[in-house]
Parts: C-alpha cells; structure tokens; sequence
C-alpha cells in the first residue's frame, strides 16, 4: 500500500466533508488551533533559531510524463505534477511566512498529494525531504534530499533518493502497489546523518554529510510490506512507527526499536543479514497502536505516538489522536478529535504541535498546539 492512495484520505472526499463548511471535530480539550491556511502540511521541526519549520505538500500540478517514463499503475497512477510545494516558518506568535517555494508537487489519480514531506536541520543547515517527484510523480526533479537557504530561499538537491532506490531495491516490493520513485515520508537527524523513511518500498536510508547514501534497513526483508512511516531517535536508538494494511485493524499497527548490530549475537544460518557498521536491527516491537504517522519523545522522557485515524474499517476525519507509552507500558490518550493529521514535534515550550488536516484539501491545513497533561 502506498501513502497517497492509503495514509491519505482522497481530495476529493474529504473535499466534500469540508463543504459547504469546514468539517468540525470535536478535539480534546487541550487542542488549540495555533496556524491555519496551510497548503497540506506535513512534517515539522523546531529550528536552531526557536522557530517552527513547516513542510507543505502543495496542490499538485498538471504536467504528465505519460509515455516518457514508467507510471504508478492505475488506480492510483498516473500522477501530474507540479511546482507548488514549499516551506513555511512559523514564529512565537503564529506568524507564518514563507521561506522557500517551488518544490515538486504531485496530485494522483484519486486527488490525493504529496510534495515536501518532511524538513531537518544537520549542522544548521535546513534539509527538505521530497516525497512528491520524479518522473513516475510529473516532474523532472527527482525524489531526494534538498539543502535549504532559509536565508535567500534558494534550495538545491544534496541526496538523489529516486536513483538509489532504483539501483538498491528490497528484497520484497509489492508489485501491485508499486511506486518507481518512491514515496518518502519523514526523516530524522542523528549522528551528523539524516534518516530518511520510505513506506512504499520499506526501507530507511542514511545520508552523510557529504551527500552519499547508504540502505541501513530494508524493512520489508524482516517485516514484509508493514508501510513504515515515522522515524525518531532517543539515547542511540531510533524508533519506528508503521501504518499497516488497510482496512484499519485497530492495535495491529506497532513501534519498532531499532539499534546497530551486536556482533556478539548471531542468528541461526538464513537469518542474518548483511550489514555494515550503520545498518539498523529490530531490537523491540510492541503493538497496539493504529495507522502510525508520527512519533517524538517528550520532555518526560515518554514516547509520543501520532495515530491518523484510529476507526476501523478507512480513514475517519476526526478519529486521529495522540496516545503515550506509560512506564508501566500501557498506551493512553493524551489528545483526541485530530482530522487526518500527519507529523508532530514537541517545541522548546514543551507542547507538541501537530500538522492537522495535512490530508486535506490545500489551504485547509493547520498546526494545532497540544498542552501536555
């Protein structure tokens, strides 16, 4: 399964939940709306400057590469593309202001948008993760890693992830579902290296400092098509969250801790696999969550999971949440009525704010601010 057709509820239906006026949830009480009027917004992350950078899908565009290269099958494909995806910064008092316009975005077949996916900073550098282009999405530009001038809004690409995936496939794609570019969906700063995620394939990738790149985790190869999504780290391990199939079973979906490999343990013949000194391993799993798109630790010390919809059955408007990993190991609600939101991060004021409608239409996108109870 892929994020466009399956994480995100189609345009065009949630279009029509939207009007003739704006859908309404009712949210927790410790929901506040901060920012609206963003273009779909979807990962973000406080900079070194006490700022908040938002990364916005767009709205897609109308150029098609039918018959240049290979498409996403239908129903989902084929995609036309676009140049309307951007990054905005936000400020202590909600001012929102873009810095940087004109990366790839991409509609499919279903109405449904990708563009800039995700933003980190590296040595205080802004990095622009691109889930929305390459050839199969409309666009010229390739799936990868951009560096970011937040100063001139200039950006350039740094780490091309469309052509590594092509030349480093996993050892179980899903042909029906199959995306040739991929559909990169967060990324994380650790270790002067960026990890990013891509669900459609499953597999995380590192990029060095120096741009070059190295397949650290092919999820698929342990895990089978589990649609990994969000990655976070916290005292040398990451920690990966997946969305799982669809229809939504709730509690199926899990967290993944993963760690570098213990050369004092070997698995029995035809299980290892190769690896190098970056190369990442299931160390924990534990279920119980549902349609994973976000996780980051809290200045508790607490793991914090963003859930898209929690319903059974297709996405709800309205059935995202926030739940947490007590102590003890049960998961508890810490903020509810959420429409289809897709990242979160805590600030340095210690609330966490989350994309919500970040699978809507453009310009219904907003960052709601969680007080932490």
């Amino acid at each position: 399964m892929k994020i466009s057709s399956i994480l995100l509820l189609t345009a065009a239906t949630l279009a029509a939940s939207l009007c003739p006026k704006p859908l309404t949830a009712q949210t927790s009480s410790n929901v506040h709306v901060w920012v609206t009027g963003l273009n779909s917004p979807r990962g973000l992350k406080f900079g070194p400057d006490g700022k908040l950078y938002v990364a916005e899908g767009g709205s897609g565009g109308t150029t098609s590469t039918t018959g240049t290269c290979t498409q996403v099958i239908g129903p989902v494909g084929p995609y036309t593309g676009g140049n309307t995806s951007q990054i905005s910064r936000i400020d202590s008092e909600g001012t929102r202001t873009i810095i940087a316009s004109g990366f790839p975005s991409t509609v499919d077949a279903m109405g449904d948008l990708s563009g800039v996916a995700d933003v980190a900073f590296l040595d205080g550098t802004l990095y622009a993760l691109e889930g929305g282009a390459g050839c199969s999405h409309g666009d010229a530009l390739p799936n990868g890693v951009y560096s970011v001038n937040i100063k001139t809004g200039s950006w350039k690409l740094f780490a091309n992830l469309s052509t590594f995936i092509q030349t480093h496939m996993v050892k179980y794609p899903n042909p029906p579902d199959f995306e040739p570019d991929g559909t990169f969906y967060s990324m994380v700063e650790f270790d002067n290296r960026l990890y990013a995620v891509e669900p459609n394939h499953g597999q995380i990738v590192a990029i060095k400092a120096n741009g070059s790149m190295e397949s650290v985790m092919d999820v698929s190869a342990s895990q089978g098509h589990i649609v990994p999504t969000t990655i976070t780290s916290h005292d040398g391990q990451f920690y990966l969250g997946n969305l799982n199939l669809f229809p939504i079973q709730p509690n199926y979906a899990r967290i993944l801790v993963l760690s570098h490999p213990d050369r004092g343990r070997v698995a029995a013949p035809g299980f290892e696999e190769p690896d190098s000194a970056l190369s990442l391993h299931v160390l924990e799993s534990k279920a119980g969550f549902t349609t994973v798109v976000g996780a980051a630790f809290g200045p508790d010390g607490l793991l914090y999971v963003l859930e898209f919809s929690d319903a059974a059955g297709y996405p709800t408007p309205g059935a995202g949440k926030v739940v947490r990993i007590k102590a003890d190991g049960d998961i508890e609600d810490v903020a509810t009525g959420l429409v289809v939101p897709t990242a979160m991060t805590f600030g340095p004021d210690g609330k966490l704010y989350v994309s919500n409608f970040g699978a809507a239409p453009p310009g219904a996108g907003q960052i709601v601010r969680v007080d932490i109870p």
